[in-house]
């Protein structure tokens, strides 16, 4: 082992004791009992830990023929951590999907559940909950004295999502919960996850007094976060220098090819009368659709073993332990955006998709099937498994990702699905081009919105006006095809994570163009799966470095 793979391989297993949050998420064990302390002094705690390890890094010499890549790869995930920390932004770090608040929540949907040992592991750690909750309310009280604080719409938000996670009188998220563990337990172990589901509870209902009573007042109203700071998080969610205005305008070119698109595919759907009568029938009919919560997840699970069976051997070799998927229903409160959660180190919690009803229970299926494949078997599940499995450090299988390499994968793995005859069926290609077209929205208007840029003249919408969270709204509502209660959650999510929601277009951008230098680079020896195969072999890497060494590809042939 190299000097710097074991400084990966320790960096990791530090960082999981002081993130235990972190492990649970990456599949780390020996940390269930514990949650993450999001204090002040455990933020800073962390942030040390991250330098330190930097300025060893940055000393030690390359010894392995992995040593190149591995050192940027740490060098940059590394550096992006210490900046973010830097802007004191986890002072009002609040937002309505991703901010400490969620996490210490979802962290309970990946533990197991399968046993009294596993129930008692569980009923440790939620006993912990409301220090750690208080710990992160005091880092927000910090940063109000610091004249930190978060933008009223994401602070409206998460006070929402407290109240439904502490339920109204029925215990909430954490009595539903507690209440799978069944029958075969001790009474004294039903009594303590009983005790700390409601102290669990309380501590939400708490938390969300404390934003509408104290936080609410002093939110600030401005929810753009100008250049400068998106600059810096477009660059720590893609690892690669992005000419933002560029980026826009690429962003609207896309929007109109995809709706030329779009036009084609709903003239094999409604003849003679376009994209919108086509949505009608599509959401309408009763055969193009499915009832109950559960019937659905049972089509997506069947959707998702099928695809691994049809590509497996074909297009990809998926190995045995990525052939399990469990596809789930997300817990109520959170965005109403489907998501994948990774296989642990172990694979003894197998990847999973979770899809957010919103309350329906009646699902027209045009738009599921890329979305599937998204977040499954070519997507996500493919990547992520895959990576658990490369024979690398540590410290890229867990952490050497960002949001652009793996959300443009799976984005990329939606186009791929449709390029190699899985998305015939004019229904699935209509679902395929809402899912483009809502990312190349989401180009448009988290950058427009944050950057509070005109929209330019000549376009047919509004033109010439600046634009606003109401303009970005009305403009994903009428171009990306989605219903209403998700677009009006997008809006939200944009406006708290600036950055990250250009990070699929970016991403599949930057998988295209490694595609077409290995192609343009091998001519006729060009093999798609081989291709495929070498790219997601190199591990997680940031967009910058994965130009850059996707390009050695066709060198080395």
């Amino acid at each position: 082992m190299s000097a710097i793979t074991e400084l990966g391989d320790r960096y990791v297993e530090e960082l999981a004791a002081l993130h235990p949050n972190a492990a649970t998420s990456l599949g780390i064990a020996g940390h269930e009992e514990e949650l993450t302390d999001y204090s002040l002094e455990g933020f800073e705690e962390r942030d040390r830990h991250t330098r330190d390890t930097l300025a060893e890094l940055e000393a030690l010499p390359l010894e392995a023929n992995g040593d190149r890549i591995l050192r940027e790869v740490m060098r940059e995930a590394l550096t992006v951590d210490i900046e973010l920390h830097e802007t004191g932004d986890y002072l009002a770090g609040l937002n309505v999907l991703a901010s400490p608040m969620q996490g210490l929540r979802s962290t309970f949907d990946l533990m197991p559940t399968d046993g009294e040992a596993d129930w008692a592991i569980i009923a440790r750690r939620l006993a912990k909950l409301p220090e750690a909750l208080a710990g992160y309310r005091s880092t927000l009280e910090a940063g109000l004295e610091a004249g930190r604080a978060a933008p009223h719409r994401q602070v409206e938000a998460c006070r929402k999502q407290c109240e439904t996670w502490a339920g109204n009188g029925d215990g909430g998220f954490f009595a539903a919960f507690v209440g799978r563990a069944g029958d075969g337990l001790s009474e004294a172990l039903r009594s303590d996850l009983g005790a700390a589901a409601r102290a669990a509870g309380e501590s939400y209902a708490a938390f969300g007094a404390f934003l509408r009573e104290s936080y609410l007042p002093r939110a600030t109203e401005q929810d753009a976060v100008g250049e400068e700071r998106y600059a810096r998080y477009a660059r720590s969610y893609n690892r690669c220098e992005l000419d933002l205005r560029e980026t826009y305008r690429w962003g609207w070119d896309e929007i109109h090819r995809i709706g030329r698109e779009m036009e084609a595919a709903a003239e094999q759907i409604a003849p003679g009368e376009g994209v919108e009568a086509a949505k009608v029938v599509l959401e309408t009919d009763p055969d193009r659709s499915i009832d109950g919560v559960e019937p659905f997840r049972q089509w997506m699970q069947d959707l998702q073993e099928q695809t691994i069976a049809d590509l497996n051997g074909t297009h990809f070799d998926i190995p045995e332990k990525l052939q399990r998927i469990e596809a789930m229903i997300a817990p109520p409160g959170g965005a109403l955006a489907m998501y994948y959660t990774g296989p642990s180190e172990d694979f003894s919690r197998p990847g999973r998709t979770w899809y957010p009803t919103g309350g329906k229970t009646r699902f027209p299926l045009w738009g599921e099937v890329s979305i599937a494949y998204h977040e499954g078997v070519p997507g996500h599940h493919l990547e992520r498994g895959n990576t658990r499995l490369l024979d690398l450090s540590r410290f890229q299988r867990l952490l050497g990702d960002c949001s652009g390499y793996v959300e443009g994968w799976a984005l990329y793995a939606e186009r791929l699905m449709g390029e190699i005859g899985y998305l015939e069926v004019p229904d699935y290609r209509m679902g395929l081009l809402a899912s483009q077209a809502l990312r190349s929205v989401r180009v448009i208007i988290d950058i427009g919105m944050h950057l509070e840029l005109d929209i330019p003249e000549g376009q047919p919408f509004h033109p010439g006006e600046r634009w606003t969270p109401e303009l970005g709204d009305e403009f994903a509502k009428t171009r990306s095809h989605f219903p209403e209660d998700f677009i009006a959650s997008e809006i939200d999510r944009y406006l708290g994570i600036p950055g990250q929601a250009i990070s699929y277009k970016v991403g599949e951008r930057a998988w295209l163009a490694a595609r077409e230098a290995a192609r343009q680079s091998l001519g006729e020896a060009f093999d798609l799966t081989t291709f495929h195969r070498e790219a997601l072999a190199l591990g997680p890497m940031g967009l910058g470095l994965l130009a850059r060494e996707s390009a050695r590809l066709g060198e080395s042939a």
